[in-house]
């Protein structure tokens, strides 16, 4: 792993391809799978040197424990006064608290709130809440000043002396928890987290050796990057190699559609030709689709340079987002791809992500993401492999294809209903610890009832495994995630659903008479 810088410890720092090679990302065949667990690692190794810098920082006075590593390294504007909150417990009366508050003043700190209750603990007489501004390395010499004086009067058996002090973040709310997005607008900082896969990074890369394609693909990249929330999706001018490419797998795929995809997908498959473009002849834009997707569920896409992180990409799919790439794959194997390309995300996940179900369905594995450990990350992730990647489903006595990677990829979309590869029963205990295939078409394929039995089997997975201590919901008025942690927020969701319920009894009532 490089040196970190000791001053500026960045818990977001973007995997660039540098940093991917040094660390030995294997250049392959890539999925959210391996970016889960590669990202996992990486984030272990960070964690535990950002707690033993830190350390080193405070070594002359009491060190930091972990929590407190987090709330005191690398804040955004280090020149702007952080809010903060210490809880103090004094061992006799509150005679400490004048030479506490002076203290803090001495650091440039500024006391907001100050709250004292009878202390719970056996020899402490009170517990004291004090609430302060106070830029970021002054804090850190307060924490150092205030537990020397508490480590000096317990020495001294001294009155009136501070038996521990604890930093809090704001609110009360723990910063080790993972960063997601609150708003849509924040998904402008998912965007540019990417863990890149370049052609140049893989020798066995269809486009490795071709420097004209290569550049094309830094081209339609820098596209994406510069592109920001609300902003019309920039028009890509497809070549005529690019939508010939596009041309022979859509005339495949339209071939097997009748016969090998699900209901649903059938169903959208002939609205999208009449509606948005969808033809043999060019490369529809993604403007195009994503306008007549929003119409019919509500998602809507996102250009993307690239591979998102797991996080970042799963943390979209909650703001019924798609994160789409633009680039085509090259022109010499036009029926397989190493990475998602445009022709996979139009022809495999646009057609489904129109279907209501199957939308509710992609956004509750988002929604479920969000706070989630890197472990779940993990297992979400393996579980979008097997279901929205490469599910199958029963219909009418057949198994049907319902995976965009199977969808946009007519070899496995026939190896998968074939006699040749597993099949097992979708479960998400089983199925969210499921080696997978990365190299070739997979060995195994999970079979879902229906995506609707999914859909449930998923929900009741979440609830019973999921360790966040909260629940989330997704408000579409405000474009923003709600987090119910609270009495007040649920309230308002209870107001809500009093509404609804109340125009459901209603028209049930019309339709009796």
């Amino acid at each position: 792993m490089k040196p970190t810088d000791s001053k500026k410890i960045n818990t977001r720092k973007p995997l660039n391809n540098d940093y991917i090679i040094d660390n030995g990302y294997p250049a392959r065949r890539r999925s959210l799978v391996d970016d889960a667990k590669f990202e996992s690692t990486i984030k272990k190794q960070q964690h535990q040197t950002w707690i033993e810098e830190a350390q080193r920082l405070s070594q002359e006075g009491s060190p930091l424990n972990e929590e407190e590593v987090f709330l005191v390294q690398s804040p955004t504007e280090p020149e702007t006064p952080q809010q903060v909150a210490l809880v103090l417990q004094l061992i006799e009366g509150i005679g400490a608290l004048p030479r506490i508050i002076k203290t803090t003043e001495n650091f440039s700190g500024t006391v907001t709130h100050l709250e004292t209750r009878p202390g719970t603990r056996k020899g402490i007489s009170f517990d004291v809440l004090m609430r302060l501004e106070i830029l970021h390395e002054p804090l850190l010499n307060l924490l150092k000043s205030l537990r020397q004086g508490s480590s000096i009067a317990s020495s001294l058996r001294q009155g009136s002396s501070i038996a521990s002090v604890t930093l809090l973040s704001d609110h009360n709310a723990s910063i080790k928890e993972p960063w997601f997005p609150k708003h849509i607008i924040e998904l402008d900082q998912c965007n540019h987290l990417m863990t890149k896969y370049e052609p140049d990074l893989d020798m066995d890369h269809p486009g490795f050796s071709d420097k004209v394609y290569r550049a094309r693909r830094k081209e339609i990249a820098d596209i994406a990057f510069t592109y920001k929330h609300g902003e019309p999706i920039p028009r890509i001018q497809y070549c005529k190699e690019e939508n010939e490419t596009w041309g022979a797998v859509y005339r495949e795929l339209n071939r097997l559609i009748p016969t090998h995809a699900c209901k649903q997908y059938r169903q959208v498959w002939d609205i999208l030709n009449r509606e948005s473009g969808f033809c043999e002849d060019y490369v529809p834009q993604l403007q195009d689709v994503s306008d007549f997707m929003k119409r019919r569920t509500g998602f809507t896409l996102r250009p993307a340079a690239g591979l998102l992180t797991a996080r970042d990409f799963l943390a979209s799919l909650a703001f019924r987002v798609f994160q789409c790439t633009q680039y085509v794959r090259h022109h010499s194997s036009p029926h397989h791809s190493p990475e998602p390309d445009v022709i996979h995300e139009l022809l495999g996940h646009a057609p489904l992500l129109s279907n209501p179900v199957f939308a509710q369905f992609s956004q509750e594995l988002g929604l479920a993401s969000l706070g989630a450990t890197d472990e779940e990350i993990e297992r979400f992730s393996t579980m979008y492999w097997f279901t929205v990647e490469f599910g199958l489903c029963r219909e009418d006595g057949e198994i049907r294809a319902w995976g965009a990677g199977l969808l946009s990829s007519f070899g496995e979309l026939q190896h998968s209903l074939s006699d040749r590869p597993q099949l097992k029963a979708f479960d998400p205990d089983t199925t969210s610890l499921q080696p997978y295939q990365d190299q070739d078409y997979q060995d195994v394929y999970f079979i879902a009832e229906t995506i609707e039995d999914a859909q449930e089997k998923f929900r009741r997975w979440t609830t019973s495994k999921l360790s966040r201590p909260y629940e989330v919901r997704y408000d579409p008025l405000s474009q923003s995630i709600q987090v119910l942690n609270s009495v007040n927020n649920m309230d308002s969701l209870a107001r809500t659903l009093h509404s609804d319920i109340a125009k459901l009894n209603t028209a049930i009532a019309k339709l009796k008479y």
